[in-house]
C-alpha cells in the first residue's frame, strides 16, 4: 500500500505539537505579566477626581491627622470619606474663591455630595476592616504608600490576594507602635532610624514585629491565612 502521507508530515506535526505547547505557554506568560502590570492594577495612576486634593499638601505640609477627615477609621471597616462640612472648616475661611475649589463650595450650598472616585477599590467578595489593621499596628502607609508625598492620591499596592497574604504570613514586618500608625513618614527601625519603644531602642524591624505579635495577640498564622477571614 502507497505511503499517504509525505515523510515531512512527521517533522510538521511535531513542529504544530511543540509549537502549539510553546505558543500557550508565552500567551499563558503575557497574560500573567499583564495581570501584574500597573496598566492592569491601577499601581501609580491618579483618578480623574472632582477635586485635586492634595495629600502632600494636607498631611505632609500642614500636618493635619488622618483622623481629622477619615473620622471613622478607627472604628469601622470602613475608613470614610470627609463629608463637605469637614473641608468647608477650612476653606469657608481660607482659598475661599479658589477656582479649583467651586465644586467644594457648590456641593456646600447645595446640600450634595462630592462624587470621589474610590482609589483603592476592593472587590464585594473580599471584606476588610481598617479598624482590626490600624488596632494591630498596621500604619496607613504601609497599605496606602506614601500618602505624605502624594501630590494626587494613587494606588500604591496590587491589592491582590497575595499582596494580602504576603503580609498575612509575616505580619511583624510591617508593624509599629499604635502610636505610629497615623505617622505618614513613619521609618522602619533600623541604625539610621533607631526607635525607643516602652524603654528599649529598637534598629532591626524584626525584632520590634515580634515584640509587638505578641503584645498585641496576632492571631496564629492559620486563622491569618484562613479564607474566611477575608471572605465571607
Amino acid at each position: 500500500m502507497p505511503q499517504i502521507f509525505h515523510r515531512s508530515t512527521n517533522l510538521i506535526s511535531r513542529a504544530s505539537i511543540f509549537g502549539g505547547i510553546f505558543f500557550v505557554a508565552l500567551l499563558g506568560m503575557a497574560l500573567y505579566r499583564i495581570a501584574l502590570s500597573p496598566w492592569y492594577t491601577r499601581q501609580n495612576y491618579t483618578e480623574q477626581q472632582p477635586v485635586p486634593f492634595s495629600h502632600r499638601h494636607h498631611v505632609g505640609e500642614m500636618g493635619i491627622d488622618c483622623r481629622y477627615c477619615h473620622v471613622t477609621v478607627e472604628k469601622s471597616s470602613f475608613a470614610g470619606i470627609p463629608p463637605t462640612q469637614t473641608c468647608m472648616t477650612c476653606h469657608s475661611q481660607i482659598w475661599t474663591n479658589a477656582p479649583m475649589l467651586e465644586p467644594v463650595r457648590a456641593s456646600y450650598r447645595d446640600n450634595t455630595s462630592l462624587a470621589w472616585v474610590r482609589v483603592n477599590a476592593l472587590p464585594d467578595f473580599v471584606y476588610f476592616d481598617h479598624s482590626i489593621h490600624i488596632n494591630k499596628g498596621i500604619g496607613c502607609t504601609s497599605c496606602h504608600g506614601p500618602v505624605g508625598e502624594m501630590p494626587l492620591t494613587y494606588r500604591a499596592g496590587t491589592l491582590y490576594m497575595s499582596w494580602c497574604l504576603d503580609c498575612h504570613r509575616d505580619p511583624g514586618k510591617n508593624m509599629r507602635p499604635r502610636s505610629e500608625v497615623f505617622n505618614a513618614f513613619y521609618n522602619q527601625p533600623s541604625f539610621e532610624h533607631p526607635l525607643t519603644y516602652e524603654g528599649v531602642t529598637y534598629t532591626d524591624q524584626r525584632k520590634l514585629g515580634d515584640k509587638l505579635v505578641a503584645e498585641y495577640n496576632i492571631l496564629p498564622l492559620r486563622t491569618m491565612q484562613s479564607c474566611s477571614t477575608c471572605h465571607r
